[in-house]
């Protein structure tokens, strides 16, 4: 089987928040001007297929996926008022920006709903992809209208919206739509799956339960949006709830805040705590002086973290299977991937969130050890990943397999055998993709493992 090297698109000049993230050094980490380049296969075979002859070569229909997810849920939603329980869960959109949608997220049921919009908690759910794309498919989306700006002085929606972000439990919410919320099919890789959605006309919520927190952070105007997330993450408040608030924009000094829309603000959340992490405490911590590999399989994704003596460098790769969600090609595996050396990056990461994603989990797991390595994250997904979910789930699996205990080597050869072992795709592949392993092999000589 052939490979292909792809990364996926990214737009240029995207308003990187430097309206709310004073830090160059931030500003730097999330600039996506630099040169990129896409080569990603155009083209789908949708149209012509409906589902019918699996021209994209997935072993199931990631359309006829959600829609049964769908299906279950329209007879819940038979008018234009709603009532139930956000988790609580928002989303602000990015289209038209600085005038975007926003609003709650509500599924049709009442009482504790927290897990529909708590990724640190699907793994351990267990969860299979047609379980969280269920799960994740009975939150309704109200929209309204609104510019950026009304984060600092909200009223109506906005207002409603931000309460949202500040609980910590379930809020009781009736929203009237305009009309009957239509169904739609989006495939991102950057949020979670959502269901239907439609424009808010009267939103009422019930009482809510302060996150105090947050609300500490949010109540200070004159403390920078930075300086915010890394309280709110020091303090244990879960990342996902960090992303909220920021996207709510209950974050930055007084007259600088803005609602951030949510795929936006979920790799600035991830990008800003692993650079601060790694730069205050990573790169302050005493080598790793074994080699570490660590193992996951989990939805259709294959992730392998390896761990080597030296300072402080990060690369992310994924291999993306034919028929997988990304990769429609049925000839060859396409692989995108970005790095950074002991000085960090300054351009964006061509393969978008899921690279800072790794990275948080990476930083974390040195931090509990009181070291610092050259880490190497290798994901494969396969074609039972029909469909993109967030990248929620690379954090959290990465997580979870930096948690467990691992195969420890004294060299790179003995490492790299077993590593390749657990992986599909073949050692040479990785090799001509991967710059930290290019470099390993020079240091090392070891021309005859290949």
């Amino acid at each position: 089987m052939k490979s292909e090297k792809f990364v996926k698109l990214v737009k240029r000049r995207v308003p990187w928040l430097k309206h709310v993230i004073e830090s160059e050094a931030a500003a730097l980490d999330l600039n996506p001007e630099g040169s990129l380049v896409a080569t990603a296969p155009r083209g789908s075979p949708c149209v012509v297929c409906k589902a019918s002859r699996m021209l994209c070569g997935k072993v199931s229909c990631p359309i006829l996926l959600k829609l049964k997810s769908l299906a279950k849920l329209a007879p819940r939603l038979e008018g234009p008022v709603l009532q139930g329980s956000s988790p609580p869960a928002l989303f602000v959109g990015r289209h038209g920006y600085p005038y975007v949608n926003v609003g709650p997220l509500i599924p049709p049921t009442l009482g504790d709903t927290s897990l529909l919009d708590a990724p640190e908690r699907w793994l351990e759910e267990g969860l299979s992809l047609e379980g969280l794309v269920d799960l994740r498919v009975k939150l309704v989306r109200g929209k309204a209208r609104a510019n950026v700006k009304e984060a600092s002085d909200p009223s109506g929606v906005v207002a409603a919206v931000q309460e949202v972000a500040l609980s910590k439990t379930s809020v009781e919410a009736e929203v009237e739509f305009v009309k009957r919320p239509v169904a739609s099919l989006v495939l991102d890789d950057e949020v979670q799956p959502m269901g239907p959605s439609g424009v808010i006309s009267r939103l009422r919520l019930g009482s809510t339960s302060t996150h105090h927190v947050v609300e500490k952070v949010a109540s200070d105007l004159d403390l920078a949006a930075e300086e915010g997330l890394m309280e709110l993450y020091l303090s244990g408040v879960p990342t996902s709830q960090i992303q909220r608030a920021f996207s709510a924009g209950l974050m930055g000094v007084k007259g600088r805040r803005r609602l951030v829309p949510t795929r936006w603000s979920i790799t600035a959340v991830d990008s800003v705590i692993s650079r601060r992490l790694r730069d205050e405490e990573v790169k302050k911590c005493p080598e790793l002086s074994e080699y570490r590999v660590y193992f996951l399989n989990v939805l259709g994704n294959a992730f392998l973290i390896l761990m080597m003596p030296g300072r402080w460098s990060f690369e992310s790769i994924e291999a993306w299977y034919p028929g997988s969600a990304w990769n429609p090609d049925v000839g060859s595996v396409a692989f995108c991937g970005d790095w950074e050396p002991y000085r960090g990056r300054s351009t964006y990461a061509s393969m978008g969130g899921c690279y800072y994603a790794a990275r948080l989990a990476a930083v974390e797991a040195l931090i509990r050890e009181r070291k610092q390595a050259q880490v190497l994250v290798l994901r494969e997904a396969g074609p039972s990943y029909l469909l993109p979910v967030g990248v929620w789930i690379v954090r959290e699996a990465v997580r979870r397999a930096l948690s467990e205990r691992p195969a420890v080597f004294s060299t790179a050869e003995e490492a790299l055998s077993f590593a390749f072992s657990k992986l599909k795709v073949g050692a040479e592949e990785w090799f001509k993709v991967s710059k930290l392993l290019s470099d390993l092999k020079k240091q090392e000589k070891i021309v005859r493992y290949l």
